[in-house]
């Protein structure tokens, strides 16, 4: 065995991956005494070797037991989890279990109350914890231990500690179903069906969280918000992510989303970088849930269950009604026009990003605005709900550009256009265009330009930013009121005079002609 087989089978298997082995000693009823005393050397020289056991296919002794410690041995391995030479558990063991602690403690105090592990017993085994054997655990942790147990809580030392002894009674199958159920696989990697869970999207329909999402993302961030200031410190932060492999964030979030005065992300700017994120890459969002343990916590099958898929935004415009949250902005303008200035004054700052998101109130609701820039043209910034189109009123070669890209781009186009006339405090330039931007509008029927400066004492208004979202709305909400106010019109009319069809035309175009012009009034 120690000449031949073992290292035939190891010099056939990479270092890392040893296959476990199990060592049989048969024919056993052909002897009177026990080798085990001849095995127990090899089986500390060997840490692949599982276990060992006497059988006797004649007798039948222990052929049972024999398959199934083999059955155990592929399904729940010691290699990965124990190292027998140094008597405790692999660093990644250590890693993904101080991970699945981290996730059950939901009040972030660094301990497992009774609660927390009832939870964590029912989610992993489907049972709870009887109040007696819940003292029995901790008992057996305090007297091995002087810091396993805290407050009549289980600390990490001691959640650590109970599955080292796990796994020395030989109990590796307690460890191994906690660790499956929070998404590891056999080399101890989270897997990519727990990560990526299927999500197919429609074309033309856009992503974004449900309330259910919304309110475990706060949760999150309430146990981490530690000083209850409604901001994350850079510790807190890093406390937060400390399930993740890999600082998700960089310093560019900070310029994306609102922070306070110390630079720190704000409730609201968390949750719209969480938003912005669903919305340009979901496959990036359902990671970053399964880091934290969302279909855990929630119980759902998947963290998919977090994502709300939109409908394709031309049946919105057929039905009259929309239910989406989030609508994307596109601001296009030569360099220097000022689109930096106008999506920092969103987030009220004056710092250089390529998005920033924030929240709008609409008729009582709470909307996401995502305002990207971009000095050239891409398929994405075709596929938005609003485009900006930003000239420098300072310069008089600016708004060339914006009316050559509305002619080429969106002069057919039923995605609607603001001109912006931005660093509005500066003197107004004659511009070199044939049309004056005035003109511009009126000939194209577009709304007057809006002024805009974002060099102010105080921070900038955030009035066109809230005119935008109602703008996208007030499609949806006119074409919906333009019908119910034809068919009450016809009934009138036709109660009144008897016909109908002209008057009705003519009183609807009317309408909509005040109402168009309403939102920049």
């Amino acid at each position: 065995v120690t000449s031949h087989w073992i290292p035939l089978i190891n010099d056939r298997t990479d270092k890392d991956s040893r296959v476990p082995l199990i060592l049989v000693g048969n024919k056993s009823d052909l002897v009177e005494h026990s080798s085990m005393e001849t095995i127990l050397p090899i089986m500390n020289q060997y840490s692949e070797i599982e276990t060992c056991v006497e059988c006797s296919a004649k007798n039948l002794k222990n052929i049972s037991e024999l398959f199934y410690y083999a059955q155990k041995a592929v399904l729940h391995p010691t290699g990965p989890l124990y190292s027998p030479e140094e008597k405790e558990m692999k660093p990644s063991c250590i890693k993904a279990l101080t991970r699945i602690f981290k996730i059950s403690d939901l009040d972030n105090d660094g301990i497992l109350n009774d609660n927390e592990l009832n939870f964590f017993q029912r989610t992993c085994f489907n049972i709870p914890l009887a109040p007696q054997a819940l003292e029995d655990v901790k008992n057996v942790v305090r007297k091995n231990m002087s810091d396993g147990v805290k407050d009549n809580g289980l600390t990490l030392k001691g959640f650590l500690f109970l599955h080292t002894l796990f796994i020395q009674r030989g109990r590796h199958e307690t460890t191994w179903t906690v660790l499956r159920r929070f998404g590891y696989d056999d080399d101890l990697e989270l897997t990519q069906e727990y990560l990526f869970p299927l999500l197919k999207i429609p074309p033309d329909c856009t992503t974004e969280l449900n309330h259910n999402a919304y309110l475990f993302l706060q949760s999150v961030f309430d146990k981490n918000d530690n000083d209850r200031d409604c901001a994350l410190s850079p510790d807190e932060l890093k406390d937060l992510f400390k399930v993740f492999p890999y600082m998700p964030w960089g310093p560019d979030v900070n310029n994306t989303v609102c922070t306070n005065e110390q630079g720190w992300i704000t409730y609201q700017g968390y949750l719209s970088q969480w938003t912005l994120t669903t919305y340009l890459d979901v496959q990036r969002c359902l990671e970053y849930l399964g880091y934290l343990g969302y279909s855990i916590i929630q119980e759902q099958e998947s963290q998919a269950a977090a994502i709300t898929i939109t409908r394709n935004k031309r049946i919105d415009l057929q039905k009259k009604q929309t239910q989406r949250s989030v609508f994307r902005c596109n601001v296009l303008g030569v360099r220097g026009s000022g689109k930096s200035g106008f999506l920092q004054a969103f987030l009220g700052r004056n710092l250089a990003s390529y998005y920033a998101i924030s929240t709008t109130y609409v008729y009582g609701q709470e909307k996401y605005l995502l305002v990207s820039q971009s000095s050239f043209l891409s398929e994405a910034d075709l596929a938005c709900d609003v485009v900006c189109l930003v000239y420098d009123i300072s310069n008089p070669g600016s708004f060339e550009y914006c009316a050559k890209v509305y002619k080429k781009h969106f002069l057919d186009s039923k995605t609607p256009c603001v001109i912006i006339a931005a660093k509005s405090d500066l003197h107004e330039a004659r511009q070199y265009y044939s049309l004056s931007p005035l003109d511009f509008c009126r000939k194209h029927k577009l709304h007057p330009p809006q002024l805009f400066t974002c060099n102010t004492d105080e921070a900038p208004s955030k009035d066109i930013y809230t005119k935008l979202t109602t703008m996208l709305l007030g499609i949806i909400v006119a074409a919906s009121y333009s019908m119910f106010l034809m068919q009450y019109l016809e009934k009138l009319i036709f109660h009144w005079f008897g016909f109908r069809d002209i008057q009705v035309s003519f009183v609807l175009w009317s309408f909509n002609i005040v109402h168009n012009n309403f939102w920049f009034a």
